[in-house]
């Protein structure tokens, strides 16, 4: 049966990590779409790149220059790209791409970090992230899965149980594994959507996407697992496969990569 592959990628600044092999990683992998986050790509500068098996390739920049952003690097074009979710406050960061491709969305997402804490001792942005990001991406999503299927994956900025992260105890209140965030996250699977990963490994640890810079945490494998490609629950038949790719360097996260059989 033919195959598609799939793969998302935190790449911490593309220019970065276009000199630590990404290209080799692009003709090695060869997905079919490529979904990038945190670009930290303007404008005046996606022109500049070209990749020669993706000729169709999209860009939502955030307003304030090398910062966030994400990509779609596509072989085939996509039906329709959009750019956004379509709320005002959400879309100056450029966090959200969509493309529609015949049998499925595919959403490419970066997540708002919930930041340090406040002098209240609380992540700064938690409040806008749990209770007005998380709530209308999630319903976005859900209003495109009136319509057809829906895969949307990217860098979600949060460790959803225990397993998910190399020291649950000492994070229990540090952005990416607060009460608030993994409630939004319980919320994802309420409303129906499939975290891949656990679909095929339920019960596995040890496995993150991202590591701290600091103090040897890869070498070590101190990690936090928080990239994720997520499913309708129409999409179940044709999962073939969810890994992590955890042998690839280049970026603070690794990417993740979802197979689907047709």
């Amino acid at each position: 049966m033919p195959e598609t592959k799939l793969i998302s990628w935190n790449v911490n600044g593309l220019r970065a990590v276009l000199k630590k092999g990404f290209e080799d990683f692009l003709a090695h992998e060869k997905p079919e779409v490529l979904c990038l986050q945190e670009t930290k790509i303007s404008e005046d500068l996606v022109s500049g790149f070209s990749f020669t098996d993706y000729p169709h390739r999209y860009w939502n920049c955030a307003e304030k220059k090398g910062y966030s952003g994400t990509a779609l690097l596509c072989r085939t074009e996509p039906l329709s790209v959009t750019k956004g979710i379509g709320i005002q406050k959400h879309d100056t960061e450029g966090r959200v791409l969509t493309a529609e491709f015949p049998e499925y969305y595919l959403v490419t997402v970066y997540t708002p970090n919930s930041q340090n804490h406040d002098e209240n001792k609380r992540p700064r942005r938690l409040d806008y992230r749990t209770l007005e990001w998380d709530v209308d991406f999630l319903a976005y999503c859900k209003n495109l899965e009136k319509n057809k299927p829906v895969i949307f994956c990217g860098d979600l900025n949060v460790a959803h149980t225990e397993i998910d992260l190399a020291n649950p105890s000492t994070n229990r209140k540090n952005a990416g594994f607060t009460d608030e965030e993994r409630a939004r996250f319980d919320a994802i699977l309420e409303a129906g959507f499939i975290d891949t990963f656990r679909h095929f490994y339920p019960e596995t640890t040890e496995r993150y996407s991202w590591w701290s810079y600091r103090a040897g945490a890869r070498k070590r494998n101190i990690g936090w697992r928080i990239d994720y490609f997520c499913t309708s629950p129409d999409l179940i038949p044709l999962l073939k496969s969810a890994e992590i790719l955890d042998q690839v360097e280049g970026s603070d996260h690794c990417p993740v990569s979802l197979t689907l059989s047709h």
